[in-house]
């Protein structure tokens, strides 16, 4: 059978041989008990990796970066945030919804930045018409690109001076890490808290953890029970989270690498548009002409590739995905125009 080349997310991994081996031997016992020894390990490696006082396991990305703001904020709180930035537009509006905490989104710059100075702009006077700007909230990476250690600097002295809390989305923190070849606590200190990702480019099958100071990772326990993410012998995924951190974080670099072969051979296809000249890490965004965008998607999934559905794609490499993987996308790619011409 032909291998299925997925490049709609990185999330899409599956555990590795050696991964499945060392959740089916995980110890277990009640996490909400906080006696299960996997989840404890995991907790405090992470803890450890981000250069923070504590860290809690959860089911998802969406739910830790949640319990972040439910931690930092209360009811009538707001929280800057960028206008594409996650936490805001794609967790359904938790925050709202659960956390009575207004977001207050502004545009991104071209490099996935938030201006400093609309950011100030936009707190909020302490003035009782408006809502308590408490908490900004960048993301690394963001569309795939890599936030600069000095602009992070400047971002910690900028809450440090407003007195705003500073949360990190960093879902593929470690790819940002593996790009700038520095320790990922370089990125992680300039930060009070912190949400990673272990089911998107590090291969983990579930789970993120949120990474703090022990005060607001005790009361972030709270709220993940709250929420219905209290999970009992939770080990095995753990476990996956653990060998996750420790055997998959270097590698990413080959994703990276192949995301650059991907873009370097899309660009030889007249037909595609690679944006901002090449790869951002491990994702590269295209654009082919909208009537032909539906059709491209259909005739790859027809030979086992399967893509995005938007005029602008983006496609992710992964641990799932190798050199020769690329080779035969790209090919097939041009084979669809070639055939259109």
């Amino acid at each position: 059978m032909k291998k299925v080349i997925d490049l709609r997310s990185d999330t899409v991994t599956r555990p590795t041989s050696q991964m499945r081996e060392v959740m089916a031997s995980a110890e277990v016992g009640d996490d909400v008990y906080g006696e299960d020894p996997s989840v404890n390990r995991l907790e405090a490696l992470a803890a450890e990796m981000l250069n923070k006082q504590a860290a809690i396991f959860v089911p998802t990305g969406t739910q830790s970066n949640l319990l972040a703001l439910l931690s930092h904020c209360e009811r009538g709180d707001e929280y800057i945030v960028g206008q594409q930035g996650h936490t805001y537009k794609y967790e359904g509006g938790g925050a709202a919804v659960l956390g009575s905490i207004q977001p207050q989104p502004l545009d991104y710059e071209a490099d996935g930045t938030l201006d400093l100075s609309r950011v100030e702009a936009a707190i909020k006077p302490d003035d009782p018409h408006f809502a308590r700007t408490r908490l900004l909230c960048l993301e690394n990476t963001q569309a795939g690109k890599v936030l600069p250690l000095e602009y992070l600097k400047k971002a910690r002295a900028f809450c440090d001076r407003t007195g705003l809390a500073l949360h990190l989305d960093g879902a593929r923190l470690f790819n940002a890490a593996v790009a700038l070849q520095v320790p990922v606590s370089d990125i992680s200190d300039q930060f009070d808290t912190v949400s990673v990702c272990l089911s998107k480019g590090l291969g983990a099958p579930v789970g993120s953890v949120l990474c703090g100071p022990k005060q607001l990772i005790s009361k972030a326990r709270r709220w993940r029970k709250v929420l219905g993410g209290g999970m009992r012998q939770a080990g095995m995924l753990a476990a996956a989270g653990i060998y996750a951190l420790q055997n998959h974080v270097q590698r990413l670099e080959e994703d990276h690498q192949n995301a650059r072969r991907l873009a370097e051979g899309l660009m030889q296809v007249p037909q595609v548009s690679v944006q901002g000249g090449g790869a951002r890490t491990n994702m590269v965004f295209v654009e082919v002409d909208k009537s032909q965008s539906a059709r491209l998607g259909a005739y790859l999934a027809e030979r086992d590739m399967l893509v995005g559905s938007a005029p602008t794609m983006r496609l992710v490499t992964h641990l799932d995905v190798d050199p020769a993987d690329i080779e035969r996308f790209v090919g097939e790619v041009n084979e669809f125009f070639e055939r259109a011409a």
